[in-house]
């Protein structure tokens, strides 16, 4: 099995994932929770309630760097991260009617994932073509996640509980036969797989990518 590459996926459209070119060398997670003080006459120390936990933040560097692909320009790569920060216009709170940038998914091999909404992202360009076309970047990225991590773990971990849809991270030797059956029951169903992702070629799956499984309809 091959090195596995951190994966940043648009999850309102499963078409729509990045493949990092160089994995991070590090990242750092963070977490608050909020408390609120009472006065406690004659103590030294206030009373303390609970009111909630905070949203769990990741942080990381991502470089780029395309110099040795002959024309490419690095914001082929580093413009997938800039649609995250922009409002999707099709995605809508139901009673506001305000429009949100999308989620998406981070996985990085089988047994990492981290559903969450881009919180900010630099870009510093640092190399150049003759013609002013960057073939180098870094990306300085923060998400927060927006599903509770508790809750994940008592569904299927493949599930991200979005309503009517599934996603699966795929496995060495996955097939769209062997995935549909295992999802609808009927291998034959691969078709609908392939169409709902826009697969030109059913048979190019990589592992560690992400699947969307839509409802039957």
């Amino acid at each position: 099995m091959g090195l596995e590459q951190l994966i940043i996926q648009n999850s309102e459209k499963p078409d729509k994932k990045l493949t990092c070119l160089f994995n991070p060398t590090e990242y750092s997670i963070a977490k608050t929770n909020n408390w609120k003080t009472k006065d406690n006459v004659g103590k030294n120390v206030p009373q303390v309630d609970f009111t909630g936990g905070g949203a769990r933040t990741l942080s990381m560097t991502l470089f780029f760097d395309v110099l040795e692909q002959p024309g490419a320009d690095v914001r082929k790569y580093v413009d997938q991260l800039w649609e995250l920060t922009m409002i999707d216009e099709t995605k809508k709170h139901t009673k506001t009617k305000r429009a949100r940038p999308p989620f998406c998914h981070l996985t990085w091999g089988q047994h990492w994932t981290f559903k969450a909404a881009m919180l900010s992202l630099t870009v510093k360009y640092t190399l150049f073509r003759e013609d002013g076309t960057p073939v180098r970047a870094t990306a300085e990225v923060k998400f927060q996640e927006v599903e509770d991590q508790a809750q994940q773990k008592k569904t299927n971990p493949t599930s991200y509980a979005e309503p009517g849809r599934r996603c699966r991270v795929l496995k060495p030797r996955d097939t769209l036969a062997l995935i549909a059956y295992e999802e609808y029951g009927d291998p034959n169903y691969w078709r609908v797989l392939a169409d709902y992702n826009h697969l030109d070629d059913p048979l190019d799956l990589r592992p560690g990518e992400i699947l969307a499984v839509p409802p039957l309809s």
